[in-house]
């Protein structure tokens, strides 16, 4: 598989740089982009990796996410900036339902093929299930109901506020994981221990490979966004189809890819801090940093999603809380999480 992606990289990125200067066609280099972007987010995953490995769970856990989120950022501030609102909105309600339908039900699916049950930390779950219900149901609905009662003005006004609010939460919650509470919650009764495991990559090297694959992204990604309108009328597809399940998917799938190898080697713990971390992460940060930076583009980027966006959201997070707030998963309960994001799809696709 590794082969595969390092052929995939090695061809795509010059095919995808030369496509750019040639004017290939919106369709033809939408596919190159997006298959390139998966290979170039397979080498931020194995990194990653290697130092998720050397940093432990939670601070591994962190670093795919942040990592993962990277690439989704990198496009939506492209997509920002060429005023296709729509297609950020609905990229990062695709992040949200795919990071915790999709990822972690693909994960818990295939680790709990191989281990009968794979438990985590359930202090650590129930803390991130407080954190989902602020980030999603209170700091995303709460936008739309008084939006009905505001003006243009303060509605800019308000999502501006909560975007600063929801920052400082969530540097405050990485404070009080990574610091003040780092390792007092670390005893879980009744989990196995989770296997050993050397990295791939030493410290720098994996560092190294981070930044060279952050920079291509950073290039092909631009050109994917400039490609996202004529491929829409090419196929009839809807922007929001695009932005949350195409754009969602090629923009995480750094994380995709190590969550489920994670759960596979039985890394389970690992697995729910990319998942939940990098839900967390694009709700609380990733969010209210492309709303603040509209500020200072032509759209405004407001924290208001369409009711079909946040009801999705919604349901993803309390379908997630209710199967991880026990510290305990296995295929069962990876296969509802992945029913319910293919029953999602099919509507955002007739949508």
């Amino acid at each position: 598989m590794n082969l595969i992606f390092l052929i995939i990289t090695i061809i795509g990125v010059p095919v995808s740089i030369i496509g750019s200067f040639l004017h290939w066609t919106p369709t033809l280099m939408f596919i190159i982009d997006c298959i390139t972007i998966i290979g170039l987010a397979s080498f931020m995953g194995r990194a990653t990796e290697s130092l998720a490995i050397v940093a432990g769970p939670s601070i591994g856990g962190l670093l795919n996410a942040t990592f993962g989120n990277a690439v989704e950022l990198i496009i939506s501030i492209f997509a920002l900036k060429s005023g296709l609102i729509n297609v950020v909105m609905a990229s990062i309600t695709g992040s949200i339902i795919g990071n915790l339908l999709l990822v972690a039900g693909l994960s818990f699916f295939i680790g709990g093929l191989k281990y009968k049950r794979q438990q985590f930390n359930i202090f650590e779950a129930r803390h991130n299930g407080g954190l989902l219900m602020f980030a999603i149901i209170v700091s995303f609905v709460f936008p739309l109901v008084f939006s009905t009662k505001l003006d243009h003005s303060d509605v800019r006004v308000l999502s501006a506020a909560i975007s600063v609010i929801m920052i400082i939460i969530y540097l405050f919650a990485l404070f009080f994981k990574l610091v003040t509470h780092r390792g007092v919650y670390k005893k879980n009764e009744g989990a196995k221990p989770e296997e050993h495991e050397d990295p791939e990559w030493g410290l720098w090297k994996a560092i190294i490979i981070l930044a060279v694959a952050t920079i291509f992204v950073a290039y092909i990604s631009e050109n994917l966004v400039k490609t996202i309108e004529p491929v829409a009328r090419s196929f009839g597809w809807s922007e929001i189809f695009i932005g949350v399940i195409i754009v969602a998917i090629v923009g995480n799938a750094a994380e995709h890819a190590s969550a489920v190898m994670m759960a596979f080697k039985n890394r389970i713990g690992v697995t729910v801090e990319i998942a939940i971390g990098s839900t967390l992460q694009i709700a609380m940060f990733v969010a209210p940093i492309l709303v603040l930076l509209s500020l200072a583009f032509t759209n405004f980027l407001p924290l208001v999603f369409p009711v079909t966006d946040l009801v999705a959201m919604v349901l993803s997070v309390l379908l997630t809380i209710s199967i991880t707030t026990d510290g305990d998963t296995n295929w069962f309960e990876g296969a509802l999480l992945l029913a319910s994001y293919v029953i999602m799809g099919f509507g955002f696709y007739l949508l």
